[in-house]
Parts: structure tokens; C-alpha cells; sequence
């Protein structure tokens, strides 16, 4: 018997089609959804991690009400329209340095070395950490302003402008976190992280108009406060809160903000794919 096959035209190696590794946006929001959970998560099974943003808050708005107000308002009641909003401001960016520390010590547990192996967005475990740091913020947010109202405070711009102040705080310090995030992805201790960002951001929330008018400052001072990124969020606080008032600094502090996000967390993703 004979077998007859059919002849077969070699054209030569094929191609091997390329794995398609692109996250669509949709499923980028869901994974930054999914690691913002995690991160609620742990707050839930760790509720010391907001002793920062519920004492913080109290502490600050006694401690420097009773001290400075005298002083520079003449009375307490009438220090508090100032106090109020640089407390707000100062204590929330202050608790997003919190995200920097807590991202370095996840990656030292390796914990995101699993994570790049996961066939998911590889903005999501960044995004979503600090995602849900926006918790705490809010947290802190309403203690300051409860404490406020319970020591006589009264805003007049409403609660319209309570609510809209505490979302553009909430918003800035989204958009800062993400420059700590990226020292947490550089340095190799949370310590270090924690000690060179107060090393920082010290001197720009005290050398700002959150406690003090700028213009009982030296002169040379009063140069640095009136170009400081945070007295523009103070200023802009001040007036939603007191006035109601949505102000050129409410724009340029959304304006900094978008900037912020749009050069740190490119690049804080490109740096924790490469050393994570």
C-alpha cells in the first residue's frame, strides 16, 4: 500500500505573536480599587495607625490657639478663623508623610515583589495605598473642624464652604503623598523616609501664613511665605471657610496639585518597577 502525503510549503520560521501586557483603564481603576480595600484593611486590623490624625489634630488646635492667640488676635475667638485653617492644612499634609513610611516597610516585607508578579495594573499597588491614606485625611479634616466649633469656631462661609475646603485639603495632600511615595521607593528605611520628609516639610508648613500673618514677618521671610506652595492652600482655605469665597489660590492650588500627580506618579511608578 502506498501512503501519499501531502506535500507541505516551508515558508520559513513564524513569527511569535508578542504578549499583550497593556491594563486597560477600566481594569486600572478596578485593581487601584482592590489595593485601596487592602489598604482599609489594614487600618481595620491596626486602628493605632490613625493615633496621628485623631490626637494630632486636638493637640495642635489647643496647643497653639491658647498660645498664640492673645498675642496676634488679641483674643481666642478671634484667633480661630486664622488658626483653624493653617491646623487643617498643616496636620493633613503632615499625616501624608505617613504614606512614604508605610510603602517602604511593605516593600521590605516583599510584599510588592508579589505584587509585580500579578498580572494587574502596575500603578494600582501605589495608587491604591495612597488611595486609601484619603481616609485618614478625612479623619483629620473633621476632628480639626470639630474642635474648632466645640472652641467657639463658627465658619461663615457655610457648610458649603467646610465641605469644599476640606476637599481641596484632602486633594492636596493626595497629590503631595505621591512625593513621598516616591522617597519610600528611593531610600532603604522607613526611618530615613519619615526623618528627611519632616526635614522638609516643616519648614514650608511653619515658614507659611497658617499660623501668623505674613506681613509681621521680616521682609526676606515674608518673600519665601508669599510664594510657599502651602500658604497658597491656606489662603485658599481661609477662604472658602470664612467667606465662601472660591479665590484665585483655591485655582492654583488644584492647578499645583494636577501637576504634582501628572510629573510624581509617572515617575514613581517607573522607579518602583525598576527597584521594588
Amino acid at each position: 500500500m502506498t501512503t501519499t502525503l501531502g506535500s507541505r510549503t516551508h515558508a520559513g520560521p513564524q513569527p511569535i505573536p508578542e504578549a499583550r501586557n497593556r491594563i486597560s483603564l477600566e481594569q486600572s481603576v478596578a485593581n487601584t480599587l482592590t489595593m485601596a480595600y487592602r489598604g482599609l484593611l489594614k487600618i481595620k486590623h491596626n486602628p493605632e495607625q490613625l493615633f496621628d490624625v485623631v490626637v494630632q489634630p486636638i493637640i495642635f488646635t489647643l496647643m497653639f490657639t491658647y498660645i498664640f492667640g492673645g498675642a496676634i488676635s488679641g483674643d481666642v475667638a478671634s484667633y480661630l478663623p486664622i488658626i483653624i485653617p493653617g491646623i487643617l492644612v498643616q496636620t493633613v499634609i503632615t499625616t501624608s508623610i505617613v504614606t512614604g513610611t508605610q510603602l517602604r516597610e511593605d516593600m521590605d516585607k516583599g510584599v510588592f515583589d508579589r505584587f509585580k508578579s500579578l498580572p494587574i495594573a502596575r500603578i494600582a499597588p501605589l495608587s491604591g495605598a495612597l488611595l486609601a491614606d484619603v481616609v485618614r485625611y478625612g479623619i483629620a479634616t473633621t476632628i480639626t473642624f470639630t474642635v474648632g466649633i466645640a472652641m467657639g469656631y463658627r465658619p461663615g462661609g457655610g457648610v458649603v464652604g467646610v465641605v469644599s475646603a476640606g476637599l481641596l485639603v484632602v486633594v492636596c495632600a493626595f497629590s503631595i503623598s505621591w512625593i513621598f511615595a516616591l522617597m519610600g521607593v528611593l531610600m532603604s528605611k522607613a526611618s530615613s523616609v519619615q526623618g528627611i520628609s519632616m526635614l522638609i516639610l516643616f519648614p514650608l508648613t511653619f515658614m507659611s501664613n497658617a499660623f501668623v500673618p505674613a506681613d509681621t514677618m521680616p521682609g526676606w521671610m515674608q518673600a519665601f511665605v508669599n510664594v510657599n506652595p502651602v500658604s497658597h492652600v491656606v489662603t485658599a482655605v481661609r477662604e472658602l471657610v470664612n467667606d465662601g469665597h472660591f479665590g484665585v489660590h483655591v485655582v492654583w492650588s488644584l492647578l499645583g496639585a494636577a501637576v504634582i500627580v501628572a510629573i510624581m506618579a509617572p515617575l514613581t511608578v517607573r522607579t518602583y518597577m525598576r527597584k521594588a
